[in-house]
């Protein structure tokens, strides 16, 4: 989407459903030479993009930054077959955090769990609260069980 120089992609949004690549590439060749037009396609399923409208929006790529910044200043928030274009420099898509990791929660990871989770009574949760007081009841329960049996070998041997 860009050179070392500048940005040379646009963003076309706004378009009609009936807009078709030979419409924008006719709008928008006035304003420089393009290297390529893009409408990306609501289909689902990729072996039906021929039956497939278009997402409403376009890039279109110019050989120059100062053709595309020309586009920008004549085309934006101007009329297309019935709907106001919103027309701008095109972003990069947003790139995963860590290359190759994709869409997975961070503590599906081992590594993340081996460094920062701790045992479920360690972990101060309501499971890990209840855990403590069942292990406080059982040092009681234990204890309470000693003092009985001392109680109990007394009284025997009297």
């Amino acid at each position: 989407m860009e050179d070392g120089k500048g940005k040379k992609t646009i963003f076309v949004g706004g378009l009609a459903e009936e807009v078709d690549e030979s419409i924008v590439y006719e709008h928008f060749a006035p304003f420089g030479d393009i290297v390529e037009i893009q409408l990306p396609s609501a289909a689902t399923n990729p072996a039906q993009e021929t039956d497939a409208k278009h997402r409403g929006f376009a890039f279109v790529t110019y050989s120059s930054t100062a053709d595309a910044q020309d586009a920008i200043d004549n085309m934006d928030l101007n009329e297309l077959r019935g709907r106001v274009l919103k027309v701008n420099i095109a972003k990069p898509m947003k790139a995963a955090v860590q290359p190759g990791a994709g869409n997975r929660a961070i503590w599906e990871s081992e590594e993340w769990l081996q460094k920062y989770a701790k045992p479920l009574a360690q972990s101060g949760g309501v499971q890990g609260r209840n855990a403590q007081r069942i292990a406080v009841a059982d040092d009681d329960d234990a204890d309470a069980g000693e003092h009985a049996r001392g109680e109990e070998e007394e009284l025997m041997e009297q």
